[in-house]
């Protein structure tokens, strides 16, 4: 899974078993859930990002029990092309990422990668 792929992303489940939180250094970048019958990820964005990507897909909506300034909820029908999938998820981890402290990021970079760590132009 491109989740649980990213690096050193740990899965948890603070919110019961249906819910699978993926981490980095104990901060969420994404929120995996069934809900309404339908697989769907909370993703991190930037406000004025988020705002576009509802606009431009049907798939993408507001964070459902989250922020809606910060986050999308993106519904996994199959409307959406896998690479922007993969893209939204890696932005969501750089924006995370970018959060942690200096020590932590450094240290990421190290073991990984500035490349690895930053896919996306976010």
């Amino acid at each position: 899974m491109y989740l649980a792929a990213r690096p050193e992303a740990v899965e948890d489940y603070p919110f019961g078993p249906d819910a699978r939180v993926f981490k980095i250094a104990g901060k969420m970048f994404a929120l995996l859930m069934h809900r309404h019958g339908q697989d769907c990820v909370n993703l991190k964005c930037d406000p004025q990002e988020a705002i576009e990507l509802r606009d431009v897909f049907a798939a993408v909506q507001p964070g459902y029990h989250m922020n809606k300034k910060h986050w999308n909820t993106v519904v996994l029908d199959g409307s959406l092309p896998q690479g922007e999938i993969e893209r939204m998820i890696d932005n969501s981890y750089a924006l995370v990422v970018k959060t942690l402290p200096k020590a932590t990021r450094q240290g990421l970079e190290a073991r990984h990668g500035r490349a690895i760590i930053y896919r996306t132009d976010c």
